[in-house]
C-alpha cells in the first residue's frame, strides 16, 4: 500500500472505533508519521508534481495568449526571417550563461536556416544593461545585430568604453547610436518585453521559447530537442 494512502487508513482506523479528543488524535498522527517519514517525503513530491503540472498548464496558456508578441513583435531584430519555425530567446549582454550559450546560439542559426531565432532585449541587470540593450535597438545598429551580438556576448568586461569600442568595430558611430537610443518608443520597447516576461513566468535570462515550452538557463541539450520537436511538428 502506498505510504500516503497508509496514512489515510491509519488515521481512519484512529477515529472509526472511539470518539478521542483533538490531542490525542494528533498525538497519534503524529507518531505514526514519525514511525514513517517516508510518507511525508511522498506527499511533498506529489504536491511538486501537481505544482509543476499547474505552472506548465497556465505557461501554455499564456504562452498561446501572447504568441503574436513573443514571436511577431515587428521591433525586435530577427535571423533567418522566413524559417517556418521560431526560437525566441530572453537574454542580457551582462549575464554569464547568456554568454555561456551564445556561440551555441549562432551555430544553431547558421546551421538552421530554416528557424526564426527571434532576439528579445531583456536587461536584468543594472543600468549598463539598459544602455546597452537600448542602443541596440536603434535603426543605426539592427544592420549589424548579428555582428554586434556576437562581439558583445564575447565581451567580458562590458562598460560604456567596451560598447563604444564595439560599434566602431561594426561601422557604427557611438555618439549617433546613443542618441537615438535615447528615444521614448525604445524606452516603451524594453517596458513591454519585461511585461511580457512577466506575464510568461520568464524572470531569468537566457531563457528561451519554442512553441510550447519555455527552456530556462543555458540549457544547450533541451534547446536543441525543442527545436527537432517543432521542426518535426511544422
Amino acid at each position: 500500500m502506498p505510504a500516503a494512502l497508509a496514512l489515510c487508513a491509519a488515521a481512519l482506523a484512529l477515529s472509526a472505533c472511539d470518539r478521542v479528543s483533538d490531542d490525542a488524535f494528533g498525538d497519534r498522527v503524529r507518531a505514526y508519521l514519525l514511525e514513517h517519514p517516508e510518507v511525508i517525503e511522498e506527499a511533498v513530491q506529489k504536491l511538486n508534481e501537481k505544482r509543476e503540472a499547474e505552472a506548465a498548464q497556465a505557461a501554455t496558456a499564456a504562452l498561446s495568449e501572447y504568441r503574436d508578441e513573443l514571436e511577431r513583435d515587428p521591433r525586435d531584430f530577427v535571423a533567418n526571417p522566413d524559417g517556418d519555425v521560431t526560437v525566441v530567446e530572453f537574454f542580457d549582454y551582462r549575464c554569464g550563461y547568456c554568454k555561456l550559450i551564445a556561440p551555441e546560439v549562432q551555430k544553431l542559426i547558421e546551421a538552421n536556416p530554416n528557424v526564426r531565432f527571434v532576439f528579445k532585449e531583456f536587461p536584468i541587470f543594472g543600468e549598463q544593461s539598459n544602455e546597452t540593450a537600448a542602443v541596440m535597438l536603434t535603426d543605426q545598429v539592427k544592420p549589424k545585430t548579428l555582428a554586434l551580438h556576437e562581439r558583445l556576448m564575447a565581451e567580458k568586461s562590458l562598460d560604456d568604453a567596451a560598447l563604444d569600442r564595439h560599434l566602431r568595430a561594426v561601422g557604427v558611430d557611438p555618439a549617433a547610436a546613443r542618441q537615438a537610443a535615447k528615444s521614448p518608443d525604445i524606452d516603451q520597447q524594453i517596458v513591454d518585453t519585461h511585461e511580457l516576461a512577466s506575464n510568461l513566468g520568464i524572470n531569468g535570462t537566457p531563457a528561451f521559447v519554442v512553441g510550447d515550452r519555455i527552456i530556462s538557463g543555458a540549457d544547450l541539450e533541451a534547446l536543441k530537442a525543442a527545436i527537432a520537436e517543432a521542426k518535426a511538428g511544422a
